[in-house]
């Protein structure tokens, strides 16, 4: 699995003009689920995005989680994350999962990440043409990647 996951003062997913998840201050996640992808990356994805600390303390330093300030959070399915640019100009998607084995994980994910932060998540509609606003604060934005770990 591959998360973006930004810092947002707000951030928005809509579908055809129609908002489905809004926000004010918290993460936005764009998530990519990859072929062979599996729980066992949730279990550990989850509490990762959970308790990073991104968010400033009373003195201006990166030092809380959005679980410590009750931010929000959108999770947003994106399978162009998995996306393969070696060769030519065209990328490759053959490394995203399809539908029937990411679309559970996807869903999987959203709802351990709601239990590690005792509260609802926002998503997109997996597979839709989503249009995602947002506001990045700071710009503060990270790469995870679970087959990497770092």
């Amino acid at each position: 699995m591959r998360a973006v996951v930004q810092r947002v003062r707000s951030a928005s997913v809509a579908i055809s003009g129609e908002k489905v998840s809004e926000i004010s201050s918290g993460l936005l996640i764009l998530l990519g689920i990859g072929v062979g992808d599996s729980p066992e990356d949730i279990q550990w994805l989850a509490p990762k995005i959970a308790n990073l600390r991104i968010f400033n303390d009373d003195k201006g330093v990166m030092n809380r989680s959005v679980h410590q300030t009750r931010g929000e959070v959108i999770v947003v399915s994106q399978f162009t994350l998995l996306a393969s640019t070696k060769k030519g100009n065209r990328p490759s998607y053959i490394r995203a999962a399809r539908p029937e084995e990411a679309i559970p994980l996807y869903e999987a994910f959203v709802l351990e990440l709601e239990k590690y932060l005792g509260r609802e998540v926002g998503t997109g509609v997996f597979g839709a043409d989503m249009q995602v606003d947002l506001c990045n604060d700071g710009p503060v934005t990270i790469w995870i990647d679970t087959r990497m770990r770092e």
